[in-house]
Formats: C-alpha cells, structure tokens, sequence
C-alpha cells in the first residue's frame, strides 16, 4: 500500500514537472560539400516550407573549400556559405548567434530572434586531428552555449576516412572529447554539459556486405539488412565513448559517395561502397550514479529540484537526395527540446527614448532588471529590423563612454544624429555584454524618422554594405 501510494505521488510529481516544461524545435544539419558552392537555393534544405519553423538551427559543414586566398578573404568577411544562410534565415526572424571555422569545417548557430537575450555564456573551441594533430583538415569544432540556463555543446566533426581506419575514427572522437575545453567551472569539457550534439561526416563504413548486395539493399529500401555491419553501429557496442550517444534509425540511403551532379553512386574507376558518413548523434549527461541506497534516496527530492529535468525527441532523420553539388548528401534531423526555462527576463531592459529623427541627437534608456558584471567594453547597437548577425549593426554606442545620466534604477546613453540612418527605417536596439560575449538585452522595435534636411538639401541617401551614406551634397 505504501509503495503505491510512493507511486502514485512520484507519478502526479512528474505530471506537474512535465507540465511546466516549455517546448522549442532544434534542427541539425551536417554536410560535406566537399569545396563546392553553395547552391542557389536552401529551403528544401532547411525544410523552411514546414508550417511549424525551428526555434534554433545548427548548420555543421565540412571541406568548405579553404585555398590560402580564399581562407583569409572568408575570415575577414564571412564565406559564401555563411552569407548564404544568413541571407536565407534573416528575413524569417532568425540571426547568427555564433560560428566557428576550422579550414573547411564550418559551425554555425541560428536563434530566433526573441530567444537570443537569453542565450548566454557562448563560447567556441576547436581541435586539429590531420597529420598528428598539427593540421586543420580533420578534427571538430564546437560552440557551447547556456539555452534558458541548460548547458548544451555542439560538435562538428571531420574524421579520418577509409575502410579500414574505423577504429582510428573513434581514437580520434574520443581525443577530441578530452581535449576540447572551455573557461567555465561546471562544463569545462564537452561531456560536461547538459546536452550534446555530435555530427558531422564521421565516416564510419559499412563492412563485410559486397557491393552488390549493397545496392540491392539500397533499392530495395531494405536499408535495416545493413545495420549490423555499419562501422558505428559496431563501434557503439564496444567502445565506451560511443555508448553514451544516441542516434535515430537509418531509415534512409547511405549517403556517400555519388556522382558529382547526381544520385548515382560512385561510377569510378574506384567504386566506392556506399555508407552513411554523416550522421547526427546526441547525449543527455546522466545523473550521477551513487552507491549508497540510501544516500540516493534521502538525496532524491533534493537532487530532482536542483537539475530541472530536460528532454529530447528526435521527430525525424533523414537525407536530402535533391542536393548534387557535393559526393555527399546532406543529413537533417528535427528534434524537440522540453525544458524548464531557468530564466524568465532577460538581464537588461532597454528602449528608444522619445521619438528617433536622424535630423536630432537621440538617448537610449536601458535598467538592469537582474545583476551581472557589467564592463567598459558594453556596448548598444541600433540594428535594423531583419538584422543577420551580432555584428550587423548600423551603429553603436558605449554604454560607459556615451553615458550621460543614471540613478540606482535608470542609465542614459547619448546617441549623436551623424550616427542615425538617413533614410530612417524600423530598427531595434540590443546591449552586448562584453563579459558574457552575448546579447542580454533587445528593446521592442521602433521607427528612425528619416532625415528632412538631408531631403530639402538634395542629400540622396545610397546604401553601401548595409550603412546608409549620404551622397550628393
């Protein structure tokens, strides 16, 4: 009778937890694009025709083509692939909250816009496994990220290929784990956090099966037949590192090697067999297992309150065979993240004061609505509407510098009209907090009048890399 009735109430204590959760969409994509172009088009890609759009995208590329010039032209003003998606995802809300590139690895982490201030602690890391560790062709990177308050990391991986180099592969997976770190005292290394996200062409093959029979697999979507003899799928069942990632049913084509320009697989003189390479795998941290009974169960209660549960659905997996460019296809999968939100407001609140004319002086009144270490290096960044990154800014302000009035509750910032666009336009203002290297604050949106002298004095104004010029006086 006491056992059911410790049920029954464990059972209603979950009820009401689940029911407190808040629910957001995260969609993954991995790709060797193998130093092409970007195609023309990434709706089909980002399954942007879907009614119910994800809340965060995470874009995982490798051999992004990476000459010496064109490497040094891509770090100084973002590559191709970089703009592409921030072309396609700004006019839907989203913005880049962080990337990293590695020679041809690629990371990067898209956020509607409304979950951005409460996207903190960024940081990213990198680690070379090509040639012994000293070149960038092979090897992961990673962002790392608190979401709400949960900690969770992404890693983009490039391992070594080939047949027979399969446990190499996990030698070089599990150095990257122990390597990568970051400055923080709870989730210094990758399997500290939250949540884990590993994908990328990890290149795991597909052993023993003939060609032949292969292919027959392949056409006769008979995919399950060749499980068991995928390298990964293998490796999960001995190696520890691998056992504690997840990963869905490969319930489509392998996705290596075609055709440049097809959907045939290799036709070379080489005859590659077919195999999944690229996959998304992913890893909830455990609880801490204890061996005292009864330690865990006087610890219980107390241990379900201080970790606010977090829960992860995988809604699909699959390829994308109508993309050509590349000897691989690319691999999504949509997930569903339940998490409490640790964090209900964001850590700074701030507004236009009064109406904003390019003609006049402006003033930004921000509040602190909770402490955090504030710094000389803060700044406000007035941004257009539709804005594709933290650094596509019309201008800025620093928030110690251009200070000009403050009490206990309200702070003042001083914004100078040659600063404003011309043309005027709807805009939204965001504090970066150089400390925590995010945005923690965005003001609702609001209209810059245009400038009325710059008009009556003929001034045109020409829009040149996104910052209005006045040409013609």
């Amino acid at each position: 009778m006491e056992e059911d009735l410790s049920e029954a109430l464990n059972s209603v204590s979950l009820d009401q937890k689940d029911s407190e959760l808040d629910s957001f969409g995260l969609y993954v994509v991995t790709w060797n694009v193998a130093t092409a172009e970007p195609p023309d088009d990434v709706s089909s890609l980002l399954q942007l025709s879907s009614p119910k759009r994800p809340d965060l995208y995470v874009i995982g590329l490798q051999e992004v083509r990476a000459a010496p010039l064109k490497f040094v032209s891509d770090l100084a003003f973002d590559d191709s692939w970089s703009h592409l998606f921030m072309n396609t995802l700004a006019p839907l809300g989203y913005i880049k909250v962080s990337s990293i590139r590695m020679q041809g690895l690629l990371l990067l982490f898209f956020s509607k816009l409304d979950h951005v201030p409460f996207i903190r602690d960024i940081q990213t890391t990198y680690t070379r496994t090509g040639l012994y560790g000293y070149w960038g062709n092979k090897g992961g990177v990673s962002i790392r990220l608190s979401f709400y308050g949960h900690m969770l990391c992404f890693l983009n991986c490039h391992l070594t290929p080939h047949m027979n180099y399969a446990s190499q592969r996990v030698d070089e997976f599990e150095r990257i784990l122990d390597t990568q770190t970051f400055d923080a005292q709870n989730t210094s290394c990758i399997l500290d956090h939250k949540v884990v996200f590993c994908f990328g062409d990890l290149n795991f093959r597909i052993d023993d099966h003939g060609m032949h029979f292969i292919r027959n697999c392949i056409t006769s979507q008979r995919y399950n037949l060749l499980w068991s003899k995928d390298q990964l799928t293998m490796m999960k069942e001995k190696e520890n590192v691998l056992q504690k990632f997840e990963e869905g049913r490969l319930d489509f084509q392998p996705t290596y090697k075609f055709d440049l320009n097809s959907n045939d697989y290799d036709t070379s003189a080489k005859k590659r067999k077919p195999a999944w390479c690229d996959r998304i795998l992913w890893r909830i941290k455990p609880k801490s297992s204890r061996d005292d009974e009864k330690v865990q169960k006087k610890n219980l209660v107390k241990e379900q309150e201080d970790e606010p549960p977090l829960k992860i659905t995988q809604e699909y997996y699959t390829n994308k065979m109508e993309y050509t460019i590349s000897d691989h296809k690319p691999v999504v999968g949509m997930f569903g993240l339940e998490l409490k939100k640790m964090h209900e407001m964001p850590l700074v609140q701030l507004c236009a004061e009064g109406e904003w004319c390019a003609d006049f002086d402006a003033m930004i009144t921000y509040s602190l609505l909770q402490p955090f270490t504030s710094s000389a290096w803060d700044w406000i960044g007035l941004y257009e509407v539709g804005f594709k990154s933290f650094s596509d800014y019309i201008t800025y302000t620093w928030v110690k510098d251009d200070q000009v009035a403050s009490n206990d509750e309200l702070f003042q910032v001083y914004v100078s009209k040659d600063d404003l666009p011309v043309r005027g336009g709807e805009c939204v203002l965001c504090y970066y907090s150089s400390n925590l290297k995010c945005i923690v604050g965005i003001s609702q949106p609001f209209k810059v009048h245009g400038s009325t002298a710059a008009v009556e004095e003929g001034c045109l104004p020409e829009n040149i890399d996104g910052l209005d010029q006045t040409v013609g006086c």
